[in-house]
């Protein structure tokens, strides 16, 4: 099968790359996510990468710092999941590049929209860190804003611990109902938070498709990008 996207943004929760563990990095979690980027790039498939840092932090669930400190905290959490992902990507040979939305010369490229097209262009995998550079902007927000900008044709919101989305959790739920096919508007109107509004009113402004599946399943990043009927599909029509 070839694939049916050329160029895609990947999005992975930090929680995702905890593995069983739950927090922090779970290598062979992260070589199984990278190992299946590998064998997209080897399709030819123009990869992406908008990783979360909820592994190593979650600012959103304590009142007891400024909020502004904490989304910061958060944001460098994306960052050290971004290294790891480059790291074991690049042990398999695969080019990538690490742009951050923060300076940090020293590990990472500043963030520039006509470089990542370029990279993604010559067969690089990019994986943006630091979410968007600003607080109060989740990276669910930051997949939906680097898919505008590099003109990605879908993102890949791959989720731990669930399938696709649901009217309910299906983990507290047996009865939950899955759905096959959504717009973004009915995320919205029915509140299902399998994005944050701000995301999901991008997406939708800008008419990006969305898919969301579970990452737990092995090759279901390739699945997906293959054309296989997994998860729910978000689109406008």
């Amino acid at each position: 099968m070839d694939p049916i996207f050329k160029r895609v943004v990947l999005k992975i929760s930090g929680e995702a790359l905890s593995g069983s563990k739950g927090t922090g990095i779970d290598i062979d979690t992260i070589n199984q996510i990278s190992m299946e980027v590998q064998e997209l790039h080897n399709l030819g498939v123009q990869v992406s990468i908008v990783v979360g840092g909820g592994n190593f932090w979650r600012g959103r669930s304590t009142n007891e710092m400024d909020r502004t400190t904490s989304d910061y905290i958060g944001m460098l959490g994306t960052t050290m999941n971004a290294l790891a992902l480059q790291d074991a990507l690049e042990q398999l040979g695969v080019d990538t590049r690490v742009q951050s939305a923060i300076e940090m010369r020293q590990i990472a490229e500043p963030y520039i929209r006509r470089k990542a097209v370029r990279h993604l262009e010559k067969g690089r995998v990019v994986i943006f860190a630091a979410g968007t550079g600003n607080p109060y902007f989740s990276t669910d927000t930051t997949a939906a804003l680097r898919a505008a900008e590099v003109e990605a044709e879908v993102i890949l919101l791959a989720k731990k611990g669930v399938d696709g989305v649901y009217d309910s959790d299906p983990n507290l739920n047996e009865n939950a109902k899955k759905f096959d096919i959504l717009k973004y508007i009915d995320i919205l109107n029915l509140g299902l938070g399998i994005m944050d509004s701000t995301a999901t009113s991008l997406c939708m402004d800008n008419k990006i498709p969305l898919i969301v599946f579970g990452i737990d399943e092995p090759n279901n990043i390739i699945n997906v990008v293959l054309g296989k009927k997994i998860g729910t599909h978000v689109k406008e029509d």
